[in-house]
């Protein structure tokens, strides 16, 4: 679960990298030389030479790749087989690029939204951690009173504190890895953070942007169109749209059409059909795609906009309700010690 992967930085500039080599005519064994004599980190630098080796053995570089398990994501790896048996390599590379770097900024702006509610959360955390261990030690280890109530006093109470928190975030960690690499397989999750109220929209906005974007990508190297839709719908990494697949493959066999075979499934919006219907009916589907993709793109930002306000509003809200939960902690303490001197007085 844990083992090395492309980050999207290094997709962006590799695809940059090989889409001009390939483009200016270099042969494969000299691109890949190159490239793993200028490989950086050890795990980039192992799959560089591993790729380079096949290359020079005589293999094609889709299964090359493919020897990689997932070090390079599954989009990247079928759309260079796609490339190669179309003989459009420089083009594909030059497509991937555009695609990451777009994922690039997306994922840029999003770290910068949420950076500030970020750092004002360890800093909550941190300060409760102070307090923890300041009353400890300004009333020493008999005197000590536990003014949050939590049973965490000085010293020890701190680093009991610290090991809870610590096993929060690694947790926190490992739950991120695990859906990064699909490993956690909760549909009935997943569709019900579909539904949830500007989260869910926004989520199929993106989802729908990479569709759009796979469609006019893979419809353009002459792969089998059912191979090619059912790549481009994998692509969205959306349940909702990963759980038409098979409906769509069997309507095509049919002998459905690519926008009745859509239309029949109920989950895709209607300007996004009527562009596929368009595209279909007057052989442009594929500039149709791109067209569409362009203006799901832009709808993308303003989706992604949404998800960084709503993260930061759940940051907020987490802030809002340790603050508040130490206000009142705080406030039940006191008023013990108002009853406890009214008691005494009385």
């Amino acid at each position: 679960m844990f083992s090395a992967r492309m980050t999207i930085k290094e997709l962006l500039q590799l695809c940059r990298r090989l889409a001009t080599s390939v483009e200016a005519g270099i042969d494969m064994r000299s691109i890949w030389k190159r490239e793993a004599a200028g490989a950086g980190r050890g795990s980039v630098l192992r799959r560089y030479a591993m790729i380079r080796d096949a290359v020079a053995q005589g293999e094609s570089l889709s299964k090359a790749v493919a020897a990689c398990d997932d070090f390079f994501p599954p989009l990247f790896g079928e759309m260079v087989e796609v490339g190669e048996q179309t003989g459009q390599l420089g083009r594909v590379f030059g497509q991937l690029a555009e695609h990451y770097q777009g994922q690039l900024t997306r994922w840029r702006a999003f770290l910068a939204a949420i950076t500030w509610p970020m750092i004002q959360l360890v800093a909550s955390i941190c300060i409760i951690g102070f307090v923890i261990w300041i009353v400890g030690v300004i009333a020493g280890p008999n005197g000590a009173i536990d003014i949050l109530g939590l049973g965490l006093v000085g010293n020890s109470g701190l680093a009991v504190y610290v090991i809870i928190v610590s096993g929060l975030g690694i947790g926190l960690v490992f739950l991120i890895q695990v859906i990064r690499r699909g490993l956690l397989q909760a549909a009935w999750l997943e569709r019900a953070v579909l539904k949830v109220p500007g989260l869910g929209p926004a989520l199929v906005t993106l989802a729908l942007a990479r569709l759009a974007w796979a469609l006019h990508l893979t419809l353009n190297t002459g792969m089998d169109v059912r191979r090619a839709l059912g790549l481009s719908l994998r692509s969205t990494h959306c349940i909702r749209f990963l759980d038409q697949i098979h409906s769509i493959d069997a309507a095509l066999a049919s002998g459905d059409t690519i926008y009745e075979a859509f239309a029949a499934t109920g989950v895709f919006p209607s300007d996004f059909l009527d562009a596929m219907h368009v595209g279909e009916q007057t052989g442009n589907l594929v500039e149709s795609m791109g067209g569409l993709s362009v203006q799901y793109q832009e709808r993308a930002k303003l989706a992604l906009a949404t998800l960084m306000t709503l993260a930061g509003w759940a940051v907020w809200a987490l802030i809002a309700a340790i603050i508040i939960f130490f206000i009142i902690r705080l406030a039940f303490f006191y008023i013990g010690i108002l009853n406890r001197a009214g008691a005494g007085v009385f």
